[in-house]
């Protein structure tokens, strides 16, 4: 069940990643490449995986 919370915490940090990129235009290829907003979704994507890696992996003593 750990390996699930990992693999799913990193595709949603992977994905917010991705945004990001494309929010400040240095990935092509989107509509939402050069669109600000993308930035901060993809931003808040990276955080709500950041916190997902965190509670997979938090010890249960």
């Amino acid at each position: 069940m750990r390996l699930i919370k990992n693999l799913l915490a990193l595709l949603v940090l992977a994905i917010g990643a991705l945004w990001s990129l494309q929010g400040i235009g240095l990935v092509g290829g989107s509509f939402m490449t050069g669109q600000s907003q993308w930035l901060y979704v993809g931003i808040v994507a990276m955080l709500v995986g950041l916190v997902g890696l965190v509670w997979a992996n938090r010890s249960r003593s």
